[in-house]
């Protein structure tokens, strides 16, 4: 018997307000000694009220609108009850019943091929954040940094819609892209502001009853995550081929070994004996309200995606690596306001700009020195012959160091190409002279012993040469030759 996966994903977003989501402790706390951003309110002192955060409200609800949710008239807090000691007051302030977004989706594939499947997203719920448990390094002792303790969370669960891993790794991808885009979080998750948890389970091809669900924790990439899953659906499978039962339960990635463990049994869902928070009233949230936090989302991946294939005539490769990623489709955007040869800007994007972003570790373009009017300046001075293509390559390393513009750099180090006839001529002269076995293996029809000329040309120019006029006035001396 064939057995399928069936996947759903809970995502933990920190949201990147100011203070916290019902005091005003600041939520910058990374660097900062154990339990110094703390007060009254996110340590539960006895007789202290919380507020809430209005940013924490509006991001939620703008995530909603982005994730295609329906936005809740009227939404509450609640008190998920466990005791541990993370939590300093016993209990967790989150969203039970009337979560503030539900039945929203991401759709995954090709939308130009109309190859797209939706994922669905059954309620996004605003919650605060737990502090973190610090275990001592002889094992015997833990410790307890309040520091996180209240920063505000989106809790984002989908459908248990996704088949294969890779289809999770790809609605985290997408999710980050979308919450980046209406910049509510930086989604880092090597710091923690967006973590997942996955649930698995295995059934026969065609069944509609789910099986027997394993939740998968500790994973710290999308990479992870999928790793993780692969895992876990074939262990599960070779459980069933040997009649072995598969528990509920929690289990955790080990990345290193690639495998997951069981954490612990859960035979049945745990009871929070959730109830409605006393210290907090229901919101009311209004149309308009909504209507003014729609207006403010900006054009999204997808769309974006669409319009780079339609406006731009970009390939679907190339369009897809520039609008999901936010501050390089920004970069290219701007550049199309000022020059309209978008498939050079794009390949220049793509290759050696992009090059140098990794290279130099920068988290995303707009963190490096190079801005939209560099690259349009110096396209323009390609297309007019002042530079040739290989002298901007430099150039694109020098703006990344210093900042300056390419005109500046070209005064600076002297790169303006040559297009003199009678020194390039007389320098394929001098090529030719030194070089005659290059020309006999020309004449003998090997064709790479022209590329060998040009090259030693181009290093004789110190490459500053016209590349246009090196090749043509290069093959009427090699047909002069030719013809002797």
């Amino acid at each position: 018997m064939n057995y399928e996966a069936v996947i759903g994903l809970e995502v933990h977003v920190q949201l990147n307000t100011k203070t916290k989501i019902f005091c005003s402790c600041s939520t910058e706390y990374s660097g900062n000694e154990p339990n110094t951003n703390v007060c009254e309110i996110c340590s539960g002192q006895p007789g202290t009220l919380p507020v809430l955060n209005g940013a924490v409200l509006e991001r939620a609800i703008k995530t909603g609108l982005a994730l295609n949710c329906k936005i809740a008239a009227r939404t509450k807090f609640d008190r998920k009850n466990y005791f541990y000691p993370d939590l300093p007051k016993g209990y967790q302030v989150s969203q039970f019943d009337m979560p503030i977004c539900s039945s929203g989706y991401i759709m995954l594939g090709a939308a130009e091929s109309g190859e797209e499947k939706k994922i669905g997203i059954t309620r996004i719920h605003m919650e605060e954040d737990a502090g973190k448990n610090v275990h001592g390094a002889d094992g015997k002792k833990t410790f307890v940094d309040y520091n996180r303790g209240g920063i505000p969370l989106l809790e984002i669960v989908s459908e248990p819609d996704m088949r294969t891993p890779a289809e999770a790794k790809e609605y985290l991808e997408k999710l980050k892209v979308i919450l980046k885009y209406i910049d509510v979080s930086d989604c880092n998750m090597e710091d923690g502001s967006l973590r997942c948890d996955a649930n698995v389970s295995i059934r026969p091809v065609g069944e509609a009853k789910l099986g027997t669900k394993v939740e998968i924790k500790n994973m710290n990439s999308f990479r992870g995550v999928q790793k993780a899953l692969e895992y876990e659906i074939e262990r599960q499978n070779e459980a069933v081929k040997n009649n072995a039962k598969i528990f509920q339960e929690t289990r955790l990635y080990d990345e290193a070994k690639g495998i997951t463990l069981s954490m612990r049994k859960k035979e049945e869902a745990f009871d929070y004996r959730y109830f409605p928070e006393p210290d907090l009233p229901p919101y009311d949230i209004s149309a308009d309200t909504v209507v003014k936090i729609q207006a403010g989302i900006p054009e999204l991946p997808d769309a974006k995606f669409k319009r780079y294939l339609k406006e731009f005539s970009l390939s679907a490769y190339d369009a897809g690596l520039i609008s999901n990623n936010p501050p390089l489709a920004y970069f290219f955007e701007k550049c199309t306001d000022d020059y309209k040869n978008y498939k050079v800007i794009t390949n220049w994007l793509l290759g050696d700009i992009s090059k140098k972003i990794n290279e130099s570790q920068q988290a995303d373009i707009s963190k490096t020195n190079i801005k939209p009017a560099h690259l349009v300046e110096m396209l323009e001075l390609i297309d007019n012959g002042t530079i040739s293509g290989k002298i901007a390559k430099g150039i694109i390393d020098e703006i990344f160091n210093t900042a300056e513009t390419p005109r500046q750099i070209i005064s600076r180090l002297g790169l303006v190409q040559i297009s003199d006839n009678d020194f390039i001529i007389n320098i394929i002269k001098e090529t030719l002279g030194e070089n005659q076995k290059s020309i006999d293996d020309f004449i003998n029809g090997k064709a790479a012993a022209r590329g060998f000329l040009v090259g030693q040309i181009m290093k004789k120019t110190k490459g500053k040469a016209n590349p246009k006029l090196v090749n043509e006035m290069l093959d009427a001396e090699l047909n002069k030759l030719k013809l002797q």
